[in-house]
């Protein structure tokens, strides 16, 4: 858990004192120039299925453009696949088993939970940055909002259907303009909302709700598909899957035109895979306009742009549809960075393979902002993003709550190994390792196999490390400071 550490504080006092002239001259090379503003598109429910990622089908022009000017990450991993403590550990650089924050409710939010722990937003806006939030940026409305500058809250969805609407369906293809839909929207707000910032520095969020359901989007991206080119994927289980490793994906069910019990058939499972790319494309096109409105102003030479989605999908795979599980495919992510233009080292066009995390993001950004950066559980990728080729961590943790039982899982980029814990005293109730050196979807549960015996050791070694089972419940109150 954070906490402040004393001793490392005063370490650092004496280390600071003793090389002050070097200090002053750092600082007086940063004060020739201009602050770095740092702009974040935050995607709901996008997986790794972009042009730039190698997906055949993809139409995503924007994003594909975007990471050809900066550094794409192809190991980057949510902390929890779900929307509100994803958000959360986003937003504070801190683990969900950190903070103890694990669900969508308000149990889950940060501010009634954890007043003392220092928000991204909140450390900017101390600093004298204008801090903006538009659409989706915290699952709940109302959380932190008193540390945004501006925010404009996150609409409800739109239909152009009537009917459409009365039943909550769930994908349409309005023939209408991009700005019918919420994420139009969205776009234009984060551009009036840049045109009164481009002389202030700023932290700005603008959160692009799609691809999350409805898959509503404008006709003319459904139009750059034909739903034939899509494959039913299999619905085959993993073998020795333990029984909560999935989930019956209640919230497509809450949907119009989505079956309540039993399997999404071929057909419709090809429309809403349509309707799914449909919707990203037309995000994609929302991230354009606002990067073609940056570059208008003038403002990219001092703009760190940060591409990433909160957790990722599951598209029919395993008969199993949106997110809430520690799957591979929904705890892989997208995340793009492209530095300023007037960053001396910047790198473009370049993936790095390191393995990263959400939580990194944070101090990511304070560093290339010059903020001082709270003791967080984060780490900060400039480095990488300077050096792609090198590597990061030796792996990347998520954890999924299942009531009593708390599933926490590691990767090393190419396997998974998960526990199934007693979240209340951390006995372990059951184990999985799936081998994903060939695919994000995994096959069998080969935790009990001798033959990879030594890859399950390895692993283990490295989830307790993280997670150790002398800890308290997950469920234990906690009170964090970190400042």
């Amino acid at each position: 858990m954070a906490k402040f550490n004393y001793i490392a504080a005063l370490s650092m006092l004496v280390l600071t004192a003793c090389s002050s002239s070097k200090v002053k001259a750092d600082l007086s090379a940063t004060q020739t120039k201009e602050p770095v503003n740092v702009l974040i598109f935050l995607v709901d429910d996008l997986r790794s299925d972009l042009g730039v990622y190698g997906h055949k089908h993809v139409k995503s022009p924007s994003i594909d453009k975007l990471a050809a000017e900066g550094v794409k990450f192809s190991n980057a991993y949510a902390q929890q696949a779900i929307c509100g403590p994803s958000r959360v550990s986003i937003m504070t650089g801190l683990r969900p088993e950190t903070t103890g924050l694990y669900t969508i409710r308000r149990d889950g939010r940060l501010r009634p939970n954890q007043p003392d722990v220092v928000s991204m937003p909140q450390l900017f806006k101390e600093n004298g940055y204008k801090t903006i939030s538009i659409g989706k940026v915290y699952h709940s409305v109302t959380d932190d909002q008193e540390n945004w500058s501006t925010h404009i809250k996150k609409l409800d969805n739109f239909y152009a259907n009537a009917e459409n609407a009365k039943t909550r369906f769930a994908y349409e293809a309005g023939d209408v303009d991009d700005n019918f839909y919420k994420d139009g929207k969205v776009a234009a707000d984060a551009i009036n909302t840049l045109k009164q910032l481009k002389d202030d520095k700023f932290l700005m969020f603008v959160g692009f709700s799609k691809p999350h359901l409805p898959f509503n989007a404008p006709k003319k991206y459904w139009d750059l598909y034909d739903r034939e080119q899509f494959s039913v994927p299999s619905r085959d289980k993993p073998d020795n899957m333990y029984r909560l490793a999935l989930t019956k994906w209640g919230e497509l069910r809450m949907y119009g035109g989505i079956p309540q019990k039993g399997d999404v058939d071929d057909e419709l499972t090809k429309t809403l895979i349509h309707a799914y790319y449909a919707s990203v494309s037309y995000m994609d096109a929302q991230v354009g306009r606002v990067m073609d409105a940056v570059d208008e102003m003038g403002l990219r030479d001092n703009t760190m742009i940060v591409f990433m989605s909160d957790h990722g999908y599951k598209l029919g795979e395993y008969g199993a549809w949106n997110k809430h599980t520690n799957m591979e495919l929904d705890t892989k992510v997208p995340l793009i960075i492209s530095r300023e233009l007037s960053h001396d080292n910047r790198q473009t066009g370049k993936t790095s393979e390191a393995l990263v995390e959400n939580i990194d993001i944070f101090p990511s950004v304070t560093q290339a902002a010059g903020l001082p950066t709270p003791n967080i559980d984060g780490k900060s990728l400039l480095t990488v993003t300077d050096h792609p080729e090198m590597p990061f961590k030796k792996a990347a943790y998520s954890l999924f709550n299942r009531g009593k039982i708390m599933g926490v899982t590691v990767t090393d980029g190419l396997w998974r190994y998960t526990e199934w814990r007693d979240a209340k005293t951390q006995e372990i109730k059951n184990t999985e390792l799936y081998n994903h050196t060939t695919s994000n979807v995994a096959t069998a549960n080969v935790a009990d196999d001798k033959q990879y015996a030594e890859i399950k050791e390895r692993l283990k070694a490295l989830l307790h490390e993280k997670f150790p089972q002398d800890a308290p419940s997950f469920y234990e109150k906690r009170h964090v400071i970190n400042n």
